[in-house]
């Protein structure tokens, strides 16, 4: 009895979120399946609410391809007008509903801040609307440079690990940063 209690008072806290309500949602839903109206719904099952598009590259006193790299950037923010769009939100929220926009770029001359990644990158945001044009294009044009594509469902290891591709040369991801 106790137990079926502690379960409905669990299912009830927090059934009321959604997909959308990713800021007020307690990391227990969002890092445990997104709670969706008439049910869970767990990591094996999570709906796609949006994407990112990694650049990887080198940077160890390669100043060519470090050009190369924020050429390429340059490019994609013209191409999709995003030169007033920097991403104002963690990379971690799938933000459903957010137009495409650019996340500040690292430093490439100062050592990697942290993150999944192993060397430096930088990244888009992509509503899931504009994934086919955007990643054929940038995929079309990296020329030495690697690009990493992911969904966001807000649950990490999958979205990293699981539902993931690289375009060039697959690099080793951290999980002990999702």
């Amino acid at each position: 009895m106790l137990l079926l209690v502690a379960l409905l008072l669990i299912g009830g806290a927090t059934s009321h979120y959604t997909a959308h309500d990713w800021a007020a949602m307690p990391n227990a839903v969002k890092y445990g399946g997104l709670q969706q109206k008439g049910g869970l719904e767990t990591c094996d099952n999570a709906t796609i609410l949006s994407y990112h598009i990694h650049v990887l590259y080198w940077s160890n006193n390669n100043t060519e391809h470090i050009e190369s790299a924020f050429k390429l950037r340059d490019q994609f923010i013209e191409r999709y007008n995003l030169e007033d769009k920097v991403c104002d939100f963690s990379p971690g929220d799938p933000n459903p509903g957010h137009e495409m926009c650019a996340f500040r770029p690292e430093d490439p001359h100062q050592p990697i801040g942290g993150g999944p990644f192993l060397t430096h990158q930088y990244a888009f945001f992509v509503p899931i609307q504009q994934m086919t044009e955007a990643s054929s294009w940038i995929i079309q044009r990296r020329g030495e440079h690697d690009v990493f594509l992911h969904p966001n469902s807000g649950c990490f290891h999958n979205d990293h690990f699981l539902w993931s591709a690289f375009s060039g040369q697959a690099w080793q991801i951290d999980g002990s940063f999702l």
